[in-house]
Formats: structure tokens, C-alpha cells, sequence
């Protein structure tokens, strides 16, 4: 259903590090930068995309993404922290989700809830 998510960011630079350091476990890569943007997913194929902007995030987003493991949820979440992150959740079930639903959360530079989640 979705094909792209963009997401205002106030430091590119800084988010880009950020996103580079958390989702290298997932299998995603920096697709496409310039001084105004960068895409991240797959490679050559970007689908989250960071755009810089000089105003504040008002209303930060929540972003799920799939982890392929456990183990890429773990390094999501420890990948993000030495990037600079703000732990949002530690690693581990979630059974009020679903009895299977291994997440970690991170809050990236500007407030934005990123999630890896694993249902396996």
C-alpha cells in the first residue's frame, strides 16, 4: 500500500548518521543524498526519505519496520544508541501486541519513534 514516507528532519547530517547506524542491521542503505535529502531502503530502491527543513518537528511520527531476526532487531536498537538515539523501548517481546512480536524502539534526532519489529 505504501510506496515512500518522507520525514521532516531539522540536522540532515545528523540524521542521516542516525538512520545509516540503525537500519544497516535491517538490510537498508543510503540510496540517494543531497544537500536537501536523502532516501534510504533497499539498495536503489529508496523508500524512506529525510528532507531537510529549518522548522522544528512539530508532530513527530511512528515507523515500523520489518526485521528479517531477532538478532537485526538487536542490532537496530544498539546501532541506533551509539549513533546518538534516545532509547524508546529495549529490545524484547511485546505480548500485548502478539505472543511473537520481538520490537525495539529509538526516538531519532528529532523525536521521530522508530521501530524494528520481528514477528518470528
Amino acid at each position: 500500500m505504501i510506496d515512500h514516507v518522507g520525514l521532516k528532519v531539522k540536522d540532515l547530517d545528523r540524521s542521516v548518521r542516525f538512520y545509516e547506524a540503525a537500519l544497516a542491521p535491517l538490510g537498508y542503505v543510503l540510496c540517494a543524498r543531497d544537500a536537501s535529502s536523502a532516501g534510504f531502503g533497499p539498495k536503489d530502491a529508496p523508500a524512506l526519505w529525510l528532507y531537510a527543513s529549518d522548522e522544528a518537528v512539530k508532530t513527530a511520527s511512528h515507523l515500523a519496520l520489518r526485521a528479517n531476526d531477532r538478532r537485526a532487531v538487536d542490532r537496530f536498537h544498539a546501532g541506533g544508541l551509539e549513533s546518538g538515539a534516545r532509547d524508546h523501548g529495549a529490545p524484547g517481546v511485546r505480548a500485548d501486541y502478539a505472543p511473537n512480536y520481538y520490537a525495539a524502539f529509538l526516538l531519532d534526532p528529532d523525536g521521530h519513534n522508530v521501530e524494528a519489529v520481528c514477528t518470528r
